[in-house]
């Protein structure tokens, strides 16, 4: 079963669905991994009523940050700025499927990490909005 997982981590990562800016966007927020060097970028079009109406994210990074960046942007469209504040490091394990160390753990979660400031409204990302 990871194998299927990995494959779907590597097609994520090599063709990423929802890479990009938006222009004009509503949120954004962006932030680095200092452990590795990833770096995530996220942009939402939000309607009046706070719902997701449009995601993208932009970066760089290991296929593990990527792939989550963009699985993570699929997962939101649709849902409401609420919604998202309640999303949990639990949430971006069970789209990705596999198990991580922790070093995997801080790539995987950093566009959770980024997408949560942006919706708080934050001056800088921090590891607490994840957990």
């Amino acid at each position: 079963m990871d194998d299927l997982y990995r494959e779907i981590i590597i097609e994520h990562y090599k063709n990423p669905s929802y890479r990009g800016r938006l222009d004009p966007h509503d949120i954004a927020f962006a932030d680095n991994n200092p452990l590795c060097g990833d770096h995530i970028e996220i942009n939402l079009r939000v309607d009046e009523q706070g719902v997701v109406k449009d995601a993208r994210f932009d970066g760089h990074g290991c296929a593990i940050s990527q792939a989550s960046a963009d699985l993570l942007m699929e997962s939101v469209i649709g849902k409401t700025l609420n919604d998202l504040k309640l999303l949990t490091k639990q949430d971006i394990l069970d789209l990705l499927g596999i198990e991580l160390g922790p070093v995997r753990l801080k790539c995987a979660l950093l566009s959770l990490k980024v997408l949560k400031a942006g919706v708080y409204g934050l001056g800088s990302a921090s590891d607490d909005l994840v957990e």
